[in-house]
């Protein structure tokens, strides 16, 4: 009896111990986490959250069929994926080692062969294009590069999420103006009938105007600017001295009747765009993140600067499977363009895709916008039948963001809420619109179809 006492004792001591440190690492963990020395930075505050991440993750967990994030579900292309095999089997080893940092030499050949031709000019590879991971770093590196503390950045709502976030970071102040919808001519909803207002977007330019961010064509919306508009927005940034990016990633997503053109292409514009474009869109493997940025020399040197601190150079066997699909695409452009990917993919592959996505819609009692151009389609869906009381969660949260949790969760269809795309002032503007993607294979729209006949 006396032995287990004494061990009872002992066990207790031990417990009473283990409580003390415990409780002392507690306060030692508190104290720590309370440092403002061990805080995300200032920059950051605000900008840490994603409504790719958010809904990404609740697509994954609820199970639901996926017309959010934008990317196809099914194989890019059999050349540039039989080019990156034969890339690793090739025995040359120096395609496993770091390549040029600014680019992959026969590829930046390439990308300037090309662009050049669009362009209408003489590219110079090694000065005046800069291959990124991804479109995405090639806007890091534009808003890193060139942005300074209190320089002003037109974005052009809708936009794609990041720039505004890459503004701040980068010490801008973002200055939003909406593409507003204007009366439809064409008997349906076109992202054709959004436009913007030019004594609005004239007034949006001052002396501290740095930047005007140009979506063409738009994610999400669909838009194709036209000349005439290309045309005003280049006249104000002559006028002010102000650059402009265009990120035209979606550059061989139009659609039969509409001419993508490019801003950099117009009279006193080439010294003063960036224009960013994506292989990950080009050849349909947004996996591969990997971007380019096209521009003059005293623009893109800033870019590199940043670029050569942050990701340095890019993957060397991803650079020369591109660099062959270029080879490839350049080729058939040439010669049969109708043989080239750039064609068939918005003409055969996507464009009956675009076609079943908008009936399905109308159907269910959406109104959907029909895009010029890439591969999404906003749809008003305030005519569902859906009332407040089902969609509300005690947030307050967008409508656009409730509906879009509730289809996912109850319904198991993942869209993405529009006004994700808008500035804080205008987001009451998107409230009535949630995203669809369909560069989906047919099973995955088919199934999206029966949960939108349940609406009927």
């Amino acid at each position: 009896m006396i032995a287990l006492s004494r061990i009872s004792a002992l066990a207790s001591t031990a417990i009473c111990s283990a409580s003390r440190i415990n409780l002392a690492f507690s306060k030692q963990l508190t104290r720590t986490m309370a440092s403002s020395k061990l805080t995300m930075a200032d920059r950051l505050q605000g900008n840490d959250k994603s409504v790719w991440v958010t809904f990404t993750e609740l697509a994954r967990t609820t199970g639901a069929v996926n017309l959010g994030q934008g990317f196809p579900n099914y194989p890019p292309p059999d050349y540039v994926c039989n080019a990156l095999t034969k890339i690793g089997e090739s025995g040359n080893f120096m395609l496993n080692q770091y390549t040029r940092g600014f680019g992959h030499p026969k590829l930046v050949s390439n990308i300037a062969k090309l662009y050049g031709k669009l362009h209408n000019r003489d590219i110079d590879p090694m000065t005046e294009v800069m291959v990124s991971s991804g479109a995405y770093e090639s806007l890091f590196c534009i808003f890193q590069g060139l942005v300074n503390p209190g320089d002003e950045v037109i974005i052009i709502e809708p936009f794609f999420d990041c720039y505004e976030p890459m503004t701040k970071i980068a010490g801008g102040k973002p200055v939003f103006i909406p593409l507003r919808p204007s009366p439809s001519t064409s008997g349906e909803n076109s992202s054709a009938d959004w436009k913007l207002d030019p004594e609005e977007l004239s007034s949006k330019f001052t002396s501290k105007t740095k930047l005007i961010i140009l979506n063409t064509p738009n994610n999400p919306l669909g838009k194709v600017f036209t000349r005439p508009e290309l045309e005003m927005i280049a006249d104000l940034c002559i006028k002010h001295d102000v650059a402009c990016v265009a990120d035209e990633v979606y550059e061989w997503m139009t659609y039969p009747g509409v001419e993508h053109v490019r801003i950099a292409s117009l009279p006193g514009m080439w010294d003063r765009t960036i224009t960013v474009s994506s292989a990950g869109k080009m050849f349909s493997a947004t996996g591969w993140k990997l971007g380019w940025s096209v521009g003059p020399p005293h623009l893109l040197k800033s870019l590199m600067a940043v670029h050569q601190n942050c990701v340095y150079t890019c993957c060397t066997p991803l650079q020369e499977a591109v660099a062959d699909g270029f080879e490839l695409e350049i080729n058939r452009l040439e010669t049969n363009k109708e043989q080239s990917y750039m064609y068939t993919l918005p003409n055969v592959e996507l464009l009956p895709k675009k076609n079943r996505m908008a009936a399905m819609l109308k159907e269910a009692g959406l109104v959907p916008i029909i895009p010029e151009g890439g591969y999404f389609m906003l749809a008003d869906w305030t005519k569902l039948g859906i009332t407040d009381d089902q969609i509300e969660d005690g947030s307050d949260e967008p409508k656009d963001f409730k509906i879009v949790k509730w289809l996912t969760k109850e319904k198991k269809l993942a869209t993405i809420p529009c006004s994700a795309f808008y500035g804080p002032e205008h987001k009451h503007l998107a409230e009535n619109y949630i995203r669809f993607c369909f560069f989906k294979d047919d099973k995955t729209i088919e199934a999206a179809g029966e949960i939108l006949k349940s609406f009927k």
